[in-house]
């Protein structure tokens, strides 16, 4: 374990909106306690940066966030090192990274909560406290050990609804997984309920691709959190990504 102890570490995982002014962002927060980590709550339609803000303050004991956003963008054209980096090993399967600089984000809401987590002691890649960007769909690679990034952003209703009731049910698995269990309350079930997906439409099925992606980086926290293999693409100058790597972690 990063921090040597046994107790119980509050962790966070957070699909941030890069206009969260006119998008939602959802969050998962859970428990990690004796190598089980338990789904404990999951916001959508969170509107903007200082309301997840507050919910991060609220939680007691917050230790680790995991966040699917460029939390450090010092270019000002192209891509971002860790991004080509990441591209190159993670593109010909389908997991690419679209390309962040100030140009496209002069004032980006992801840095500006990087910013304020490490003004109240959130470090970067760090051990007791910190906050880790990650990117879901290189890990859902590693995790599970697909071939290929798995589909379940784009397309119509049908195939959006297709590829998140096969995420859920990855997911599901991970009940078992001798690397990290994730334990899901009957009150959170509604989320993962392939009858459920199959009635979402619109905006409901956004928010629910948004849950399952917060799902994933609470995840990538737990793992984070206890130190299982994995990899920085970048550093934390110029930017990095955390993926879990090296072996498949559940079956």
């Amino acid at each position: 374990m990063r921090d040597g102890d046994e107790l119980k570490r509050k962790l966070v995982g957070v699909d941030l909106a890069w206009h969260s002014d006119r998008n939602p962002t959802a969050l998962a927060s859970g428990e990690l306690l004796d190598g089980v980590l338990r789904l404990q709550a999951i916001e959508v339609d969170l509107f903007p940066v200082q309301q997840l803000l507050q919910h991060l303050r609220d939680i007691d004991g917050l230790r680790g966030v995991a966040i699917d956003a460029s939390l450090i963008i010092p270019n000002q054209t192209g891509q971002r090192r860790c991004e080509k980096a990441l591209s190159r090993v993670y593109g010909s399967r389908g997991a690419a990274c679209h390309a962040s600089n100030t140009t496209l984000y002069p004032q980006a809401d992801s840095v500006a909560l990087s910013r304020q987590l490490s003004r109240e002691g959130f470090q970067h890649l760090g051990q007791a406290k910190w906050q880790i960007e990650c990117y879901p769909h290189p890990a859902i690679i590693e995790i599970f050990g697909l071939e290929r990034r798995l589909l379940y952003k784009k397309g119509s209703v049908t195939q959006k609804r297709a590829g998140q009731k096969q995420l859920a049910e990855l997911i599901g698995r991970l009940n078992n997984s001798p690397v990290l269990a994730l334990e899901i309350p009957p009150d959170l079930q509604t989320y993962f309920d392939p009858a459920e997906i199959d009635q979402l439409t619109g905006r409901s099925l956004k928010s629910n691709e948004d849950a399952l992606d917060a799902v994933i980086c609470l995840y990538i926290a737990g793992l984070y959190a206890l130190n299982a293999e994995g990899i920085v693409f970048g550093d934390t100058q110029a930017g990095y990504i955390w993926v879990p790597q090296g072996y498949k972690l559940a079956d």
